[in-house]
């Protein structure tokens, strides 16, 4: 499919990873793609990691992470990439927190974060990594705000978030965080959230439409988007029942007072990846369906109108995934089993 200045999306299909695993945490570091832990063919945490020298297209084995864990969130800062909470083999939440040295290839340990959680949400800017949310070993959802400062090796406390969550979305624009969706226990969480960095203070902004979990986010031309899902019921509506939506919801950061419904996905689904590259707002790997499907859609920004992308190579889902570059990565998942396919969706002209 082209896009609008004539040029082509298409997959590439790279080496498998020496090891399967789904829920793995994914970074990219000076041309390396690195994947670590997640969970493999037995169920458990792993302590495995691995990377992928994207120059020579070959794998190779990085000392194994100092605590197995799945889930995790990772930070490049600079030479370091930083994990972040996570479940570990006793299927606890992670306080651990680990640096990878990139340059002598070792693990070092960093001061834990105050509670331990997983579905932690991370940003970072500056060189500092602010973690927000997750769910602490109570299964409570935390509001927690905390950053962490490299140079003094220390976790410093900031004004909490008004939802208390876990797995939440977060971007990054100008000077403020913002914080979409998330859970509580099982139930998905509708707030949509500021934290002014500058000011430390926190601004409600309303809240999703619709209550989905699974649902993608992307952020694209200062909007944010909200795409499918699986539709909750409300409180008090005890006779629908959860169902798959193909619900597109945006909201305007600058001027936007309300969400507003902006189009609908081609297949009602729930979505685990959503990116914008190029232009166009991405949804892939999709989730919980009786099979795994391949399917690719676009939503071109320019057009407003959604297009059909080539299909995975590798249908499968719960994918990890990672925007680099022109590439959004899908790596390893669910097919019949964990997964090693690592293929990217790329412009034909920037691979």
């Amino acid at each position: 499919m082209a896009t609008g200045g004539g040029r082509a999306f298409a997959w590439q299909v790279f080496p498998p990873m020496p090891t399967c695993r789904v829920y793995g945490t994914v970074a990219y570091q000076d041309g390396n793609l690195l994947v670590l832990g997640g969970c493999g063919r037995a169920g458990l945490p792993l302590d495995t990691a691995e990377t992928l020298d994207m120059a020579s297209h070959t794998w190779v084995a990085l000392a194994p992470l100092p605590t197995a864990r799945a889930g995790a969130a990772a930070v490049v800062l600079g030479k370091q990439v930083l994990v972040v909470g996570g479940v570990d083999e006793g299927q606890s939440p992670v306080a651990a927190v680990e640096a990878f040295l990139a340059d002598e290839g070792r693990w070092e340990r960093r001061a834990t974060l105050p509670q331990a959680a997983m579905g932690v949400a991370t940003v970072e800017r500056d060189g500092m990594v602010y973690a927000l949310g997750g769910m602490g070993p109570d299964t409570a959802p935390q509001a927690q705000v905390r950053v962490y400062e490299p140079r003094r090796d220390c976790w410093l406390s900031l004004p909490s978030m008004p939802t208390p969550c876990y797995g939440a979305s977060t971007f990054l624009h100008g000077n403020k965080i913002y914080v979409l969706g998330g859970r509580q226990g099982k139930l998905p969480v509708t707030a949509f959230e500021a934290f002014d960095l500058e000011a430390r203070t926190w601004t409600r902004h309303p809240s999703l439409p619709s209550r989905r979990a699974f649902a993608g986010c992307a952020m694209a031309e200062g909007s944010v988007f909200s795409l499918g899902g699986l539709q909750q019921p409300g409180p008090h509506n005890f006779y629908s029942r959860p169902h798959f939506v193909n619900t597109v919801e945006m909201f305007d950061l600058e001027h936007g007072e309300q969400w507003l419904v902006w189009a609908t996905l081609p297949l009602s689904l729930g979505w685990r990846g959503a990116e914008c590259v190029m232009g166009l707002a991405l949804t892939s790997l999709p989730l919980l369906q009786p099979c795994p499907l391949g399917s690719v859609e676009g939503f071109s920004l320019a057009r407003r109108r959604w297009e059909a992308l080539p299909a995975m190579p590798t249908a499968r889902c719960s994918c990890s995934s990672l925007q680099a570059g022109p590439r959004l990565f899908a790596i390893g998942g669910v097919a019949q089993g964990p997964s090693q396919a690592v293929e990217a969706l790329c412009l034909r002209d920037g691979v």
